[in-house]
């Protein structure tokens, strides 16, 4: 494990064909060697209340959104996808590795389609609705910002996400748009 500049630790996982983030080996070191680099929805849902709280709903979005979205860039450089131009078919099922169960548990993919404008994404079990009740107005910011970052390193493109559908309110997934930026 190293320090990469002001931006915090760059962690480089051992991963080949029987990939398991929730078994992964680091390469240096495990954060704790006791709990895992894992921690509840719990906690993360009590981090964004409180950034809510502190910040107002729409700081508290963005900056989920932009810290997601690092993040999102990080797994696809640390995992070797970044530049790769995958199908998307080996897009999925890379970031449905490395996003859902044998992975962070971040959310799980089912689709990626391209639309006119970008992509399509088509996501369930996500860390951002997970707990809201039906009809709740919460939408996707760090899952939307991971998502595309993840799609942006690994598509060299530049994205514009939006969530066009929600569990919550009546979808069968929550939908990202990501749209093409000049």
């Amino acid at each position: 494990m190293k320090m990469n500049g002001e931006r915090g630790y760059l962690i480089n996982l051992s991963c080949g064909d029987d990939f398991d983030m929730t078994n992964a080996t680091l390469t240096a070191t495990q954060l704790r060697s006791e709990l895992g680099d894992f921690n509840s929805i719990i906690c993360f849902k009590a981090l964004i209340f409180g950034l809510e709280e502190a910040l107002g709903e729409k700081a508290a979005s963005i900056s989920a959104a932009a810290a997601g979205r690092l993040r999102g860039k990080s797994l696809v450089a640390e995992l070797g996808f970044a530049g790769s131009k995958p199908d998307l078919e080996t897009a999925t099922t890379a970031l449905r590795k490395a996003l859902g169960e044998e992975g962070t548990r971040l959310c799980i993919i089912d689709k990626i389609e391209v639309t006119e404008t970008g992509y399509r994404v088509y996501c369930r079990e996500t860390i951002c609705s997970a707990g809201e009740p039906q009809g709740s107005s919460r939408t996707l910011s760090f899952t939307l910002g991971a998502v595309q970052g993840a799609l942006e390193t690994m598509m060299e493109q530049r994205l514009r996400g939006t969530q066009v559908e929600s569990v919550l309110r009546g979808g069968q997934h929550d939908v990202i748009e990501l749209e093409f930026r000049g």
